[in-house]
């Protein structure tokens, strides 16, 4: 995949180019959708497929008091884009500057100028331009006029079983309750932090005979304080786990951390990245009597994960 992040690096406009635009926030089993029905048809054009996004996510410029968490942010965004198989991925800087650009402008002069546009797929709620007046009776109206073709692709839902709508806003709403093995039947993997593993406290190992990875976290979106199955991905390897994410309440030291325990694991692994998994919840954070029944609950714990994970 072909990563553009200027537009202007665009010299030649594409071979029958076929364009996606949205933040694409999670990169969902509905994006996927989206990105599939993307590419089915530049293959049928010969094409090119086009993945159009932008950062900072356009709600941090147009809304300053409104900064809901990210379910992923640029770099896994990207990495996740890749998969899907789209030839190229434009990332337009997000400014005042280029919101204020009229709908019929940013068609006209982006889409069919610079990245010579074939066809446009998109969901049924697009919106885009100069205070989001453009939709998709306009961009028909365009294409009837500049020769591309718009494809209107319907809201993607789970099951009859499961009807709600595939959407970011769910699945922030699902991981922010704790709820992560049901946000991972709308995202199609489950949800994922990363962060550098620092020093803690060093209590894990020496006080409770459990040694912790403490993350700094990267990632914006924080499952609920809680712990949960998880499984880890560090130098290459994946690892069972069990993470804490709270103010550990037994020792009363009010601070905030996420803490994974990886099973079966003795590397010395500070400094490294790592990637951890939601699998499922496996009960809320309580204060302990002691460090003996914080113990014994974490040998439940694990037990627990073992069972889910295996």
């Amino acid at each position: 995949m072909i990563i553009i992040e200027d537009i202007n690096q665009i010299i030649t406009p594409y071979k029958n180019a076929v364009i996606t635009i949205g933040n694409f926030d999670g990169v969902h089993l509905g994006h996927q959708e989206l990105f599939h029905n993307l590419n089915k048809k530049a293959i049928g054009l010969n094409g090119t497929s086009i993945a159009m996004t932008f950062e900072p996510h356009p709600v941090r410029v147009l809304k300053k008091n409104n900064h809901l968490p990210l379910i992923t942010l640029y770099e896994q965004k990207v990495e996740l884009i890749k998969k899907t198989g789209v030839d190229v991925l434009v990332c337009i800087p997000f400014t005042q500057e280029f919101a204020a650009i009229p709908a019929e402008k940013f068609v006209e002069d982006i889409l069919v100028k610079r990245i010579g546009i074939k066809a446009i797929a998109v969901g049924e709620d697009y919106t885009f331009g100069k205070n989001r007046v453009g939709n998709i009776d306009l961009l028909k109206i365009l294409g009837n006029k500049c020769g591309f073709e718009v494809i209107v692709i319907n809201e993607l839902h789970i099951s009859n079983t499961y009807p709600a709508k595939i959407s970011s806003t769910k699945i922030r709403e699902l991981v922010m309750a704790g709820k992560v093995a049901e946000s991972q039947k709308l995202l199609g993997r489950y949800y994922q932090i990363r962060g550098k593993i620092e020093i803690g406290r060093d209590r894990g190992g020496k006080l409770l005979g459990f040694p912790t990875a403490n993350i700094n976290l990267y990632d914006e979106l924080r499952p609920k304080i809680g712990v949960y199955a998880v499984t880890v991905e560090c130098k290459g390897e994946k690892f069972k786990g069990v993470a804490n994410i709270g103010y550990s309440p037994t020792f009363d030291d009010n601070i905030f951390t996420v803490e994974v325990h990886i099973l079966d694991f003795k590397e010395n692994i500070y400094g490294q990245n790592i990637r951890v998994n939601f699998i499922d919840r496996l009960r809320n954070e309580k204060k302990f009597s002691d460090l003996s029944e914080l113990s014994d609950q974490i040998k439940k714990d694990i037990i627990k994960a073992r069972e889910i994970l295996s």
